[in-house]
């Protein structure tokens, strides 16, 4: 994925067949309601956003969504990007829990 001059490769921190597949899956899904509900113009970063949404699940599981904000800033990518991956998280993020603790 690039953005300007920035690049990162989802399988640089995923290598299992279900997290790759499941990336694809959700940047599909992003992409077709990103034109469903009115916002073709916006497909691309839609699905840049549930593509990248899990970037460090495999590798940071305990700081799943905290994790990919620190490496995606660090790969210069937009701040909109990074917000908008990890605001699925945002629920145990705010107390410092990971995803596991809250299931």
């Amino acid at each position: 994925m690039t953005n300007g001059s920035s690049v990162i490769s989802l399988t640089e921190y995923n290598q299992d067949e279900f997290h790759l597949l499941h990336a694809q899956a959700v940047e599909n899904t992003m992409r077709y309601f990103a034109r469903e509900l009115g916002f073709a113009d916006e497909e691309d970063f839609w699905g840049i956003v549930g593509l990248l949404h899990d970037l460090d699940f495999e590798k940071y599981p305990e700081e799943h969504c905290i994790k990919s904000q620190d490496i995606m800033k660090e790969r210069g990518i937009d701040e909109k990007i990074i917000h908008a991956t990890a605001s699925h998280g945002y629920a145990w993020m705010d107390i410092g829990r990971s995803d596991s603790e809250n299931n």
